[in-house]
């Protein structure tokens, strides 16, 4: 009798680490959307810039603003600098689905897992209660 209820003490300890993790992976989940949801605004904000420089003649002005400073730039300079940060970005999202992907994963294991211990620990309920 007693060895059964400290294998439902440790069943049940288990299944607490078990919640723990998955409360934490989701907790990475939620950054991980958060962190991509700023990415995907400033991929679309340097598209539109991109788009304004390209509607551009070869000898019109551009600033960049600096602090509270507007500094006049080069428009091919410009250019490069805005296609740099679109890429940087853009390679910032693909790593953030994957890592995403790996997360998700991770959680549906750990789901897997509790449901089974969950699963352990009512049987072994119903085996008390029969005894």
């Amino acid at each position: 009798m007693s060895s059964s209820s400290s294998a439902l003490r440790d069943l049940q300890r288990d299944l607490e680490n078990k919640a723990n993790d998955l409360s934490k992976l989701q907790k990475d989940i939620a950054k991980n959307h958060q962190v991509r949801k700023k990415y995907t605004i400033q991929l679309g904000e340097n598209e539109l810039v991109l788009k304004e420089l390209n509607l551009l003649n070869e000898g019109a002005n551009v600033y960049k603003l600096i602090g509270p400073v507007l500094v006049k730039q080069d428009l091919a300079e410009a250019n490069a600098n805005v296609r740099k940060r679109i890429e940087y970005i853009s390679a910032e999202l693909k790593r953030l689905d994957s890592t995403l992907q790996d997360l998700e994963g991770k959680q549906n294991s750990k789901k897997e897992g509790i449901l089974k211990l969950q699963q352990r620990i009512q049987s072994l309920q119903a085996g008390k209660a029969k005894a």
